[in-house]
């Protein structure tokens, strides 16, 4: 029994220690590019060519209205802009979209009212029902958590000129990021996604992905790769990845943002992880094998592999975490593992490589990001608390179980006053999930004793950081669904 237990841990570590490690990839690539530049074209007015805005979204009371005011004002030629509101709502936003689209139509602008009462394909589906009547050659995409820039457009449709490039994703901006912990900790994650994986799989001709949201379209290029599909749910990485094995180029611009809304209900912030990560794992299933099948060189089938797969993650965690009690009693109840328990010392690199990820990325960014990167010890924390909720998203991904396509409900958090706990769309079921969360601290609680009896104090910052996440996970996700 110990050396199943042994070996499982091992080899879950090993798991962990690979990922972890990419990042010392990206690090290195970053430096390799750090020259590299894409500047876009000088574009005259005469030239800018027919835009369509697709903005598609289901049940967004609390934000319709101030996605739609920006919308409109970017800064593009009325008679060469195309604003569609893809409205699959069920409450009042239809109304309220209603009005908004009389509202600028008296104003000039050709906004139209899209409306589903189905959800068929959900999100992807939208997106195809409105490419299927746009009259733009190129196509942006705003989810209702966005509130774009003026010239959003001036910035991005220029590097179309290029007639190989697909599509231009440009980086988040977070509206709300000093509003709590749980906002700091996800900002420190996106940044690290944006600044250094999309920056630099972009600079070293690696694939990258459009994020949903935010980014522009050609509308032949997806056409060329087949369409919109709702067969993952992540339509977003599923459609780059078929436009990009069609050849298609994509541009990603570090220095161009786009402001959202990060979620500041853990409950919401899980739906959306739940997501990200099964959907990331379904197309890793669908698409991997034409990866593989196609003629990209070693280096870049490994860097796809990495990329689609790395959410694979949550589960090791899982068995890590459970798993870390044990051991610490075999190490000190059953002899003849030292040699095992000194080589497994090296692990501690893959931390390692995750700070400085992250502290490239933050530092590319803020002026301030030395009192930024104080936060990391509980951005590890939250992401050991999330392990349950995404290890279940990954092996039903694995498993081929279809789900919902649940939207992430947005609250307009910009403003300080406003009041989120009492608002429609929080979620107010409490899962089996928290259960196990709250169970998982507990067990951390006896871990860490456990591991001060037998002086083991090497291992009670691990226990912490799993201790903190479980629990502050938990007790968030009971709070915030009894509107506390």
């Amino acid at each position: 029994m110990e050396d199943f237990l042994l070996a499982a841990y091992f080899l879950s570590l090993c798991v962990l220690f690979a990922f972890g490690l990419h990042g010392l990839v990206m690090i290195y690539y970053y430096h390799k590019t750090q020259k590299v530049t894409h500047e876009a074209p000088i574009h005259t007015v005469e030239d800018l060519p027919v835009v369509t805005i697709q903005l598609p979204f289901y049940n967004e009371l609390y934000v319709v209205d101030r996605l739609v005011e920006a919308v409109c004002a970017i800064e593009y030629p009325k008679h060469k802009l195309e604003i569609q509101l893809l409205d699959d709502s069920t409450d009042e936003t239809v109304a309220m979209s209603k009005r908004l689209v009389e509202r600028f139509q008296a104003e000039g602008f050709d906004i139209k009212h899209i409306h589903r009462t189905n959800r068929q394909g959900y999100k992807a589906g939208a997106l195809k029902d409105g490419l299927a009547v746009a009259r733009g050659e190129f196509v942006a995409i705003f989810d209702a958590d966005f509130v774009p820039h003026p010239d959003f457009l001036l910035k991005t449709v220029p590097y179309f000129a290029d007639k190989e490039v697909g599509m231009v994703q440009t980086r988040w901006e977070h509206l709300n990021e000093d509003f709590s912990f749980l906002t700091r900790a996800q900002a420190l994650a996106l940044d690290g996604h944006f600044v250094i994986e999309q920056q630099i799989r972009h600079k070293a001709g690696f694939f990258i992905n459009f994020n949903g949201t935010a980014g522009v379209w050609r509308k032949a290029t997806i056409e060329d790769a087949g369409n919109w599909h709702s067969d993952t749910l992540a339509e977003d990485l599923d459609l780059s990845y078929r436009a990009q094995l069609r050849g298609w180029r994509f541009v990603f611009l570090n220095d161009v943002t786009s402001p959202a809304e990060l979620p500041a209900d853990i409950n919401a912030l899980k739906t959306q992880q739940f997501r990200w990560t099964k959907g990331a794992v379904e197309t890793a299933k669908k698409l991997l094998p034409s990866v593989w099948k196609s003629k990209l060189s070693l280096k870049h089938k490994l860097e796809c592999t990495v990329h689609l797969t790395s959410n694979i993650v949550f589960p090791f965690i899982m068995i890590v975490a459970f798993l870390n009690v044990p051991i610490v009693m075999i190490k000190n109840e059953v002899g003849g593992y030292d040699a095992f328990f000194s080589f497994m010392s090296i692990f501690v690199l893959a931390s390692i490589s995750s700070f400085l990820f992250y502290m490239y990325a933050q530092r590319a960014i803020h002026l301030d990001w030395q009192r930024r990167l104080l936060l990391f010890p509980v951005f590890m924390a939250g992401s050991m608390g999330l392990a349950v909720n995404n290890t279940r998203a990954v092996i039903e991904a694995i498993i081929g179980k279809k789900t919902e396509f649940k939207r992430t409900p947005k609250y307009a958090m910009e403003r300080e006053a406003v009041d989120w706990h009492k608002n429609r769309y929080v979620q107010r079921k409490i899962s089996w999930i928290v259960v196990v969360e709250l169970g998982l601290a507990a067990y951390f609680v006896f871990g860490i004793f456990t591991s001060i009896s037998y002086s083991e104090i090497a291992a009670i910052p691990f226990q912490l950081m799993f201790l903190v996440g479980f629990g502050t996970v938990g007790t968030l996700s009971l709070r915030h669904a009894l509107g506390r």
